[in-house]
């Protein structure tokens, strides 16, 4: 089996663990403020959006820094380094006392994960341009495939084992997806810095900022990450409106987020394979306007199968724009700077972390539940056209990239 072929399965596995163990907390975290003491709804609304949105406030300074570190030191340190911090720190967090250690923990948390772009920059830089869309289509899928186990067996752990063996779990998780690389991923990495001898700072943010794709994608990863992170403070709460039996809530929220994880990932894996090496604009503008609309009628569901209903067709979209918008990352960005382009990437998507579960919490204290989920499909539906008629003004998309070598190289635009 080639390298890079083994490196994306083996990377490809140990996110899904990972993220399955990310996935395995967030959606009881409301649940778990209120164990820790705060009881009145508004404040657990917005504890929650602190809490989601700590680590991100973190990350957004840091990613850039350990992207840089990446293209110096390798994408396999960095991948481990955001396994194994994050296992120690989630486990801590079983062990806190107060919101404020739980605080504390989720800001130490964001300083040290971020195991998507250290495994996007990996798989970006490893796999041939032909098959870059299907390298990032399958990882994305990981990750998907993560957020569907995640919910379900978190929500069902929370209910039997109790929240705090949870996060142990965990833990235990994040450390066999760091074992995992440590042992089977080989990287034969040679640092840019060598490559190059002298890179002038000018050219360094050239290539970050020069690229009206890049930029565009940054935008869109921004408003998409922003939307879909403002539901996750208010989301268990507005699942408190539609089931009646309080022991199975937990189960319920987690099984409802499995199911737009599930659907994600069958998008993604496919459309990994139907766009190739050639992204799609169109498909994109299409993905980003298919997922606001299947958030705008959400906070009106009646019961749970409607509600059911709405987020397969959430995850139908929803899973198409991640691997689109990376794949022309990737292509636009030559393979060693994209350490630190995905870097940057990601912060982007960070601030959407941080910014959305405040608006989330705020749009509910002001007006009500069922207004966030209207908020947050206005803002994709904006999105999705400010897209489209940007995009209809300009050259096709895939007229935008020439061959150069083994690499696809963006035309001055």
């Amino acid at each position: 089996m080639n390298t890079w072929k083994k490196n994306l399965y083996v990377v490809f596995f140990a996110e899904l663990i990972a993220i399955t163990g990310m996935a395995f907390v967030i959606p009881f975290l409301p649940f778990y403020i209120k164990e820790l003491g705060i009881s009145n709804l508004k404040q657990v609304a917005n504890w929650s959006g602190a809490l989601i949105g700590a680590p991100s406030l973190i990350m957004v300074i840091v990613s850039p820094i350990w992207g840089c570190l990446a293209d110096r030191m390798g994408r396999k340190l960095m991948i481990e380094r955001a396994m194994f911090g994050g296992g120690i720190t989630i486990f801590l967090m079983a062990l806190a006392t107060n919101i404020y250690q739980l605080f504390l923990l989720r800001l130490m948390q964001g300083a040290l994960t971020g195991t998507i772009a250290a495994c996007t920059a990996l798989i970006s830089a490893s796999s041939p341009s032909k098959k870059m869309s299907y390298s990032l289509g399958l990882l994305q899928t990981g990750i998907f495939l993560g957020s569907f186990l995640g919910p379900v067996l978190g929500g069902i752990s929370a209910d039997i084992l109790g929240f705090r063996n949870s996060f142990k779990i965990t833990a235990i998780l994040l450390f066999i997806s760091g074992f995992l690389i440590f042992f089977l991923v080989e990287e034969s990495f040679i640092p840019s810095v060598k490559k190059k001898q002298t890179i002038p700072l000018k050219k360094r943010i050239a290539v970050l900022f020069s690229n009206r794709l890049l930029l565009i994608m940054f935008f869109v990863l921004f408003l998409v990450q922003f939307s879909i992170k403002s539901i996750s403070p208010i989301f268990p709460l507005f699942m408190e409106t539609i089931i009646s039996n309080p022991n199975a809530i937990s189960s319920f929220t987690g099984l409802m987020f499995a199911l737009t994880g599930l659907m994600a990932a069958f998008t993604s894996l496919n459309v990994g394979k139907l766009i190739e090496n050639k992204p799609n604009m169109s498909l994109l503008t299409l993905s980003i306007i298919g997922t606001g609309l299947f958030f705008l009628p959400q906070g009106y569901a009646s019961n749970i199968t409607q509600l059911a209903l709405m987020r397969l067709g959430l995850g139908l979209f929803y899973g198409a724009i991640i691997p689109i918008a990376n794949t022309i990352i990737s292509l636009s960005t030559p393979s060693e700077h994209r350490g630190k382009v995905f870097g940057v990437s990601y912060s982007t998507t960070f601030l959407g972390n941080i910014f959305g579960p405040f608006f989330g919490g705020l749009i509910m204290t002001t007006f009500n539940i069922e207004s966030v989920f209207v908020f947050t499909g206005c803002i994709l539906l904006f999105a999705g056209f400010t897209l489209f008629v940007f995009f209809k003004k300009s050259e096709n998309i895939n007229t935008m990239f020439t061959n150069n070598s083994d690499k696809l190289v963006p035309k001055d635009v």
